[in-house]
C-alpha cells in the first residue's frame, strides 16, 4: 500500500488498520445487462462512518453499484455484505439504507415537516417520536422557520435540505446519495458540501455518494473509488488520488495535468531521470517501479510550475523556455498556456495573490517553466 497522504480533514482511516472490519463489502460483484456487463468483478470495501464517493463518468457503473446496494438491482454475480451479512435477496425497504435521489422527490402537496414524517409514519412509529424526530432534522438541517412551508415555496438548497431531513430522520445505517447537488447552482452547491460533510460527522452515519463532479468528490470524501467501465482504478484518500494516481487516466480524470511520454534514462535511489523527446526531467519518486529503457508518462500539475521571465539559477532541478501562447484569468489564479521550443505545450497556474503586479506577463512573452523534482509524477500504466 502506498504511503497515505491523508487524511486531510478528520483523524479517521480505519482502511489503514488491518484489524478494521469493513462495515459495506462488495464481493466479485459483477452486473449484467443483456450483454452490457455494468459491473466487472468488482471488490470493495467501505468503513462504518466513512464519507465514501464514487466517481467516474456517465456509464461507468457507480450508479448501477449503489443500486445494488440499496436493493434496487440484484448482482449477476457475487455477494454484498452489511455488517458482516449478506444481503442479497433482501428487498429495498427491509435493508438499512436510505437513498437520496438528484430529483429529491418531494411530496409537492406537503408541507416541509409533513415530508420528512412521511416515513417515520410509514414505519408507524408513535406519534411523539414521530415530532421530536421531524423536529431534530429540521434543527440540524436549520430549517425551523419553514416547517410549515410546502416544496413550491422552497429555493433549491432548501429543497435539497428537505430531502436530506427526510432520508435520515429514519436513521439508517447506510445513506446513499445519488448526484445529490447536481440541481444547485455553483456557490450553493460548494456550501452545501460542507453542510453535508458537517451532517455527517454529527450523525455519524456512514455515508456513499455518487458523482461524476471531481472537486465535489474531493471536497466531502473520505476515500473516492475512480471507476472505468465498470472496475475500479484507484481507491485512496483526496489527497492520493490527486498528488499520486496510479494511471493516466486517474492523473487526467482528476483535476488539471500537463501529460508527455517519456523513457526512464536512469534511476539513482528514489530520483528517476526521464528522457522526454530529447527534455531531460528529473523525477523524485520512491518506490518506482519502471526500469531504466522503460516506456512511461512524465506529469506534472499547471500548479506545480513556476512562470517566470527571468531565467533560472543552475539550482532549479527542472526548468525549460517557452512562449505565452494564452492566458485564462479566473480570478484567484491564472493559467498560462506555454509553447515549448519543441512544438509541445505546458500550463502552469499562478495564484493572484496581489491586485497589483510589478511584472506582468502577457501574451507573446518569452518566460521560464521550472519545478522541483518532487513535484512531477512517473506513471507506469
Amino acid at each position: 500500500m502506498a504511503k497515505s497522504l491523508g487524511p486531510v480533514k478528520r483523524k479517521f482511516s480505519p482502511w489503514t488498520d488491518p484489524a478494521a472490519v469493513p462495515f459495506i463489502r462488495f464481493e466479485n460483484i459483477t452486473k449484467r445487462f443483456g450483454d452490457f456487463v455494468a459491473v466487472n468483478n468488482l471488490s470493495l470495501d467501505i468503513y462504518e462512518k466513512e464519507f465514501f464517493s464514487l466517481l467516474g463518468p456517465s456509464g461507468c457503473g457507480k450508479t448501477t453499484l449503489m443500486r445494488m446496494l440499496a436493493g434496487f438491482e440484484e448482482p449477476t454475480e457475487g455477494r454484498i455484505l452489511l455488517q458482516g451479512k449478506d444481503i442479497s435477496g433482501v428487498p429495498p425497504y427491509k435493508r438499512p439504507t436510505n437513498m437520496m435521489f438528484q430529483s429529491y422527490a418531494l411530496f409537492p402537496h406537503m408541507t416541509v415537516e409533513k415530508n420528512i414524517a412521511f416515513g417515520l409514519e410509514q414505519d408507524k412509529l408513535p406519534r411523539g417520536e414521530i415530532e421530536t424526530r421531524v423536529q431534530e432534522m429540521l434543527r440540524l438541517v436549520k430549517l425551523e422557520q419553514f416547517a410549515k412551508r410546502k416544496p413550491s415555496q422552497l429555493s433549491g438548497g432548501q429543497r435539497q435540505r428537505v430531502a436530506l431531513a427526510r432520508s435520515i430522520a429514519k436513521r439508517p445505517k447506510v445513506l446513499l446519495l445519488d448526484e445529490p447537488l447536481g440541481a444547485l447552482d455553483r456557490k450553493l452547491r460548494e456550501e452545501t458540501q460542507f453542510e453535508l460533510m458537517d451532517i455527517q460527522h454529527t450523525l455519524g452515519l456512514t455515508f456513499l455518494i455518487v458523482t461524476h463532479d471531481q472537486e465535489e468528490a474531493m471536497t466531502v470524501s473520505d476515500r473516492i473509488a475512480v471507476m472505468d467501465k465498470g472496475i475500479l482504478v484507484q481507491v485512496a484518500t483526496p489527497a492520493e488520488i490527486y498528488e499520486a494516481p496510479n494511471s493516466r487516466y486517474v492523473a487526467d480524470f482528476i483535476g488539471n495535468i500537463n501529460i508527455y511520454e517519456a523513457t526512464v534514462a536512469a534511476k539513482d535511489g528514489s530520483l528517476v531521470t526521464l528522457d522526454s523527446e530529447g527534455l531531460a526531467v528529473k523525477v523524485e519518486q520512491p518506490e518506482c517501479p519502471a526500469l531504466a529503457g522503460n516506456a512511461v508518462g512524465f506529469a506534472i500539475r499547471p500548479e506545480k510550475v513556476r512562470i517566470s521571465l527571468d531565467a533560472p539559477g543552475t539550482a532549479e532541478a527542472n526548468a525549460v523556455h517557452g512562449e505565452v501562447m494564452d492566458i485564462g484569468y479566473l480570478g484567484d489564479f491564472s493559467v498560462f498556456i506555454v509553447r515549448l521550443g519543441d512544438g509541445r505545450i505546458m500550463r502552469a497556474a499562478q495564484a493572484n495573490v496581489s491586485r497589483l503586479v510589478d511584472r506582468p506577463i502577457t501574451f507573446g512573452d518569452k518566460v521560464w517553466l521550472t519545478w522541483s523534482a518532487e513535484a512531477g509524477l512517473v506513471l507506469t500504466r
